[in-house]
């Protein structure tokens, strides 16, 4: 029997916070981390350029993306599902 192997590339959860360049989205990661010194719980974020080929993601929309080849000079992740869709206002 053949064992499904676990993948090796990373994957990311974010919300989209730009849709206007073709098949590309940016995506606002946040992560938690403990101040070394003040022992203080800090917010700290990252913007990751996505390909979205299909133009399906809009912004507000949380999305995970998964670590790919460069497809770009500064876009090297793949938007690869919808996590939560954007409320309406």
């Amino acid at each position: 029997m053949t064992e499904a192997k676990p993948s090796l590339k990373r994957t990311l959860i974010g919300k989209v916070v730009s849709d206007k360049r073709a098949k590309t989205v940016t995506v606002l990661v946040e992560r938690s981390v403990k101040h070394d010194l003040y022992d203080k719980i800090v917010v700290k974020s990252s913007k990751y350029h996505a390909h979205d080929e299909a133009g399906e993601y809009k912004v507000g929309d949380v999305i995970e993306i998964t670590e790919s080849r460069p497809l770009s000079k500064t876009k090297n992740w793949v938007a690869t599902r919808l996590v939560e869709k954007a409320a309406n206002v």
